[in-house]
């Protein structure tokens, strides 16, 4: 059974994403604590999602989501505006002069190598996206008047803070009275939580969020922590779970809340952090759909690897309606994207197809 996608040429949009976006400043293959000089692109778990399907897959995006308007501001709207993705929907916040009331968001990434493995430090506090709070924004102008055929969103512009949680339970809600596909990646970060209730708060604000949602996508540890189910099979690292044990748990998940139509997630088993094993695998109408192995999978950037598998599914559906070829996309373009630095995919269709095809990696003249 296919999902009910709504036609393209009812909506403005195939694509809206709601979260934050915030400036990566990476110091390539050095670490952030002795770095001199760091490149600096945009990047966000939601945003990655919309620009993967407008910069990749050539459809139409756009994101929800709020800046100082100051200098650093702009400068995002920028990378945002050159990755295609439509900014009507930014809302722009006075800039204080220091900070002290709204601020962008900074993301330090370092990529990892080998054993060393990748780390990440957030600098979000009382940023203009964490601010935002129901009402912000037209729903029903967005979703009735102008249309849009899927909406993405997830737990980490949820857990921002109380009012971050109630605007993804109000957009999710108005999603679905018009008829457009609610997908959310749970994508779990303790760190998020821990000042705001702990794992307690993110079941909590995350279960109800679910009632809404048409494709669930979430590892293993995603699943456990945010939505309370467990599974056997799980290394204690939380690196590396047997496909059939991610099957159990998400028929239990699927029998809970039926309104999941597609539940997802990648398989990733960590040999070291530029060397993975990598595959996908996919639930929907009551059948499993595995994607190809890629074993061994280099990696030069980690970071975003899981969001590129979000667009590359949501593609699959938008664009052919089929649950094979949504999870094929899914994990060719996230293996892909992890080939190139920064959070957002660098690769384009005709790329991901080749590896879905089973290309080479031979040098194209």
């Amino acid at each position: 059974m296919s999902l009910n996608i709504r036609d393209s040429k009812s909506c403005r949009f195939d694509v809206l994403a709601l979260g934050e976006v915030m400036l990566r400043l990476d110091p390539g293959e050095g670490r952030v604590r002795t770095a001199r000089s760091f490149k600096v692109w945009e990047g966000g778990g939601e945003y990655n999602v919309a620009r993967g399907l407008r910069k990749c897959f050539g459809l139409r995006a756009a994101v929800c989501t709020a800046f100082v308007d100051n200098e650093v501001g702009h400068l995002v709207e920028d990378f945002i505006m050159q990755g295609g993705v439509c900014t009507d929907f930014i809302k722009w916040r006075e800039d204080d002069g220091i900070g002290r009331n709204v601020r962008n968001g900074l993301n330090f990434t370092e990529r990892g190598f080998g054993i060393r493995g990748a780390v990440g430090v957030p600098d979000r506090g009382n940023t203009a996206a964490s601010q935002l709070k129901p009402g912000d924004f037209d729903w029903d102008d967005i979703f009735g008047k102008q249309g849009v055929r899927w909406f993405h969103t997830g737990g980490i512009f949820a857990a921002l803070s109380e009012t971050t949680a109630a605007l993804t339970i109000e957009a999710v809600k108005a999603a679905n009275k018009y008829g457009t596909i609610v997908s959310y990646d749970l994508n779990y970060r303790p760190s998020l939580w821990k000042s705001i209730g702990g794992q307690k708060k993110a079941r909590e604000v995350n279960r109800e969020i679910a009632k809404y949602v048409d494709v669930m996508i979430g590892n293993e540890e995603d699943f456990t922590a945010s939505l309370g189910f467990e599974v056997e099979g799980m290394d204690e690292n939380l690196t590396h779970i047997e496909t059939d044990a991610f099957k159990a748990m998400i028929k239990t998940a699927v029998s809970e809340f039926s309104n999941f139509k597609v539940a997802a997630t990648t398989l990733r088993k960590v040999i070291t952090a530029t060397v993975n094993d990598w595959s996908a695998i996919c639930y929907h109408d009551g059948q499993f759909f595995e994607s190809r192995q890629y074993p061994a999978l280099e990696i030069m950037d980690r970071v975003g690897g899981g969001d590129s598998f979000a667009s590359g599914l949501a593609f699959g559906f938008l664009a052919h309606n089929d649950a094979q070829k949504a999870v094929n996309y899914g994990a060719a373009h996230g293996a892909l994207a992890m080939t190139t630095p920064g959070d957002t995919s660098m690769v384009t269709r005709k790329e991901v197809e080749k590896v879905m095809g089973g290309g080479s990696a031979r040098v194209v003249r």
